[in-house]
């Protein structure tokens, strides 16, 4: 047999040991946490026997019991369904809560309060609702729960009397609380609505206020577990561009002096054909006019009676119309003439 060989076969059964001792311990170790488990103390939490979905009543048949260890409760849960259920008045689910889920204080109303948006706030937090429209609030896809950046969008005069567009980030992760006035968080179907309610504190609230009327409003929708702010910076024109502001106005002051010229040729070619027409229309009074003195025979001169001496004879020869005629149009004060052809 071959060195190699043996060598192989002798590390191959001390690795096979080493496997089975490491496999021992720790279905020692694993006995032993079962055992001390199975002497632990016990109690038991409450929580939904079935789903539940804001505005829902807390029931007896809707909670059960189940066993729980000692110590580790949550914070806010309840060791039996008589006390979830105690006090005057009954209490509703605030969010969506699943089977199996405990039921906490923070998920669900106090006895006689109704569910509504005002029991979801926070301290010291207030409820302020803005408008928006399919695109503003991200195509219907902001839920009650998610979170959203707030931009401001507006025009602002600058020193050189220049208008100027710009976005600011105005305030980061702001809790959706309601969507139009729906405020059940299981909601999942995307719906176009008009208007989102945040969760804001005062001074959020009077910023959303006065944005409202500075500007548009609009939304970012955040990651889920984004709720970190982050820096930001203004956005503007040349942004889009990589052009400067001085570039911008150049440019637009290039246009307005193009437009500007295209406005005076215009009204100078219109003047031009006002005056055209009104020519026209005097000779063509001119002619009429003439036209009517020409068809005009004038009276036959009277003939006296032969005189015996001196024998005359009297002969009506009808005057020749001129050839040209001459008109004058006055220009404001000023009197111009013209010499036309006399139309026959």
């Amino acid at each position: 047999m071959r060195a190699n060989t043996l060598i192989m076969i002798v590390l191959a059964g001390v690795f096979g040991v080493m496997a089975v001792v490491l496999a021992n311990i720790w279905l020692a170790d694993q006995r032993s946490a079962m055992a001390q488990s199975n002497g632990a103390q016990r109690d038991t939490v409450v929580v939904a026997a079935m789903p539940l979905k804001f505005g829902d009543t807390l029931s007896a048949d809707k909670l059960r019991e189940i066993p729980w260890p000692a110590g580790a409760l949550p914070a806010g849960a309840f060791k039996t369904t008589k006390d979830a259920l105690a006090g005057e008045g009954t209490r509703q689910a605030l969010q969506a809560i699943s089977v199996n889920e405990p039921i906490l204080t923070a998920k669900i109303t106090g006895p006689g309060q109704r569910a509504t948006l005002s029991a979801v706030l926070g301290d010291g937090m207030k409820a302020v609702s803005i408008r928006v429209n399919d695109v503003l609030g991200v195509a219907g896809f902001v839920f009650p729960g998610d979170r959203v950046d707030i931009l401001l969008t507006r025009t602002a005069r600058g020193d050189d009397g220049a208008d100027r567009s710009f976005v600011d980030v105005l305030l980061q992760s702001m809790k959706v609380l309601a969507i139009d006035q729906v405020a059940d968080v299981s909601k999942d179907s995307p719906t176009v609505v008009k208007s989102v309610t945040l969760e804001a504190s005062t001074k959020d609230a009077q910023k959303l206020t006065l944005a409202a009327g500075a500007g548009q409003l609009s939304l970012a929708l955040r990651q889920a577990a984004a709720s970190k702010g982050e820096t930001t910076e203004r956005v503007t024109l040349s942004d889009l561009t990589s052009e400067t502001p001085a570039d911008v106005a150049a440019r637009q002051a290039e246009l307005d002096k193009k437009a500007a010229a295209e406005a005076e040729a215009a009204a100078e070619r219109k003047r031009a054909e006002d005056k055209i027409a009104g020519l026209t229309q005097a000779v063509e009074k001119v002619g009429s006019r003439l036209d009517e003195l020409g068809k005009v025979k004038p009276a036959p001169a009277a003939v006296t009676a032969p005189q015996p001496v001196v024998k005359e004879e009297v002969k009506y020869v009808p005057p020749t119309p001129p050839a040209r005629a001459t008109i004058g149009v006055f220009r404001g004060v000023k009197l111009e003439t013209y010499d036309v052809p006399r139309q026959p």
